[in-house]
């Protein structure tokens, strides 16, 4: 299973409370307050490893909380500390914060005005307050429109930070501090304080985890183009090969190795349709996943085996990027013709060169490892010349 999007609550370890205690001993009856410091909580720490694909990790564990801080004691001693979690996200993670985080200061000063941060798709409600009064929840804001690439980043909220680098480290929700002992409010003119500090609670939030693989090549291009296909001769990689649209659901991921230990991640993602922008067919599941590309590769089924021509297939492409993202089609990007195998390949070549002029294509035909080689060393000579 693959999961790409996930939504998580977590929360850090709450401070804890300080000890009021005094000192009696055999040789010190009235030793003095001696009340320990309560230890803080442990924080919520994600950290990028390379070695994982996916956000399955958090599919099973979704709410994500540390432990919390001991209470102090007396003789002096303070309470240990609660121990961080660390949570291992895949490189390429984005993290979006998905409401409002308020103060505990501002929460005790107006418990009548709290409220819960809710979709703006649904429709307006009402909720009891802390203080059992009823009030209406500020529902008025639009409904973010999915066609457009702002409002859809938008609409999942702040975004907190993006772990692109092996060992990368966010601090996500900080533990609580600690709550003072008594024998830190010892003055000359109140020897005797009853009184400590409770524990700082930590902070917590919901979240939105979004994986966009990072790839340096990306396959783009109709379902049944043969992109798996192409994968498979190019890599290790084994992904489903089957001759019926939409057979890759999700990304997959190959390493291509040159004969000088050279390596390139190549990223083949689900087929892209029209109105793929709009979210139809796969839609975002596709288009996310090919932001972080350093080169394009439009994969053409030069043979038209499902109808269509490979010259209207090359426009909707790019139409398809340029609604997601105007900044797709500054990317350096290559044309390549499979299926070069079919009799009628040939002609089709002839006319999209007509239609579509000055644009090279690279014949292949990735069933039969025909050209494979050519686009080896093209999609490394393009990758080259972005860094």
């Amino acid at each position: 299973m693959f999961i790409d999007e996930i939504k998580i609550y977590a929360r850090a370890g709450h401070g804890g409370k300080g000890c009021v205690a005094f000192q009696r001993e055999k040789y010190r009856p009235k030793g003095g307050p001696s009340g320990g410091n309560g230890g803080r909580g442990g924080d919520v720490i994600l950290e990028a490893d390379h070695d994982l694909n996916n956000l399955i990790g958090q599919y099973y564990q979704p709410r994500l909380i540390a432990k919390e801080g001991e209470a102090g004691l007396g003789k002096g001693m303070d309470g240990h500390a609660g121990k961080d979690l660390i949570v291992k996200v895949p490189c390429g993670t984005l993290i979006w914060r998905t409401e409002q985080q308020q103060s505990p200061e501002s929460e005790e000063s107006a418990p009548e005005t709290r409220m819960l941060a809710v979709s703006a798709s649904r429709r307006p409600m009402f909720r009891t307050s802390a203080a059992g009064k009823a009030m209406e929840l500020d529902l008025s804001d639009e409904e973010a429109n999915p066609a457009d690439a702002g409002s859809r980043k938008h609409a999942k909220g702040e975004l907190v930070a993006d772990l692109t680098e092996h060992g990368q480290r966010l601090i996500l929700c900080k533990g609580g501090r600690g709550g003072l002992g008594n024998r830190n409010f010892a003055t000359a003119t109140r020897q005797a304080p009853r009184f400590a500090q409770p524990g700082e609670p930590g902070g917590e939030g919901e979240f939105l985890f979004e994986l966009r693989i990072i790839a340096e090549v990306g396959l783009v291009g109709y379902p049944n183009a043969g992109k798996s296909t192409l994968l498979t001769a190019i890599s290790h990689a084994r992904p489903k090969v089957a001759p019926y649209p939409f057979t890759t659901l999700h990304p997959q991921i190959g390493i291509v190795e040159y004969n000088d230990y050279k390596r390139l991640t190549v990223c083949d993602v689900p087929g892209l349709i029209e109105g793929a922008h709009r979210n139809v067919g796969l839609g975002h599941e596709f288009l996310q996943h090919i932001e972080r590309c350093k080169v394009l590769v439009l994969l053409l089924d030069m043979a038209g085996t499902d109808g269509r021509e490979p010259w209207d297939d090359y426009k909707n492409l790019l139409s398809e990027l340029e609604l997601y993202d105007p900044g797709l089609l500054d990317r350096p990007r290559m044309v390549v013709g499979n299926k070069m195998d079919e009799a009628v390949a040939e002609e089709n070549l002839k006319k999209f060169k007509r239609r579509i002029r000055k644009t090279p294509v690279l014949p292949i035909a990735a069933a039969f490892d025909e050209g494979v080689d050519k686009f080896k060393q093209a999609i490394r000579e393009a990758v080259q010349e972005t860094t």
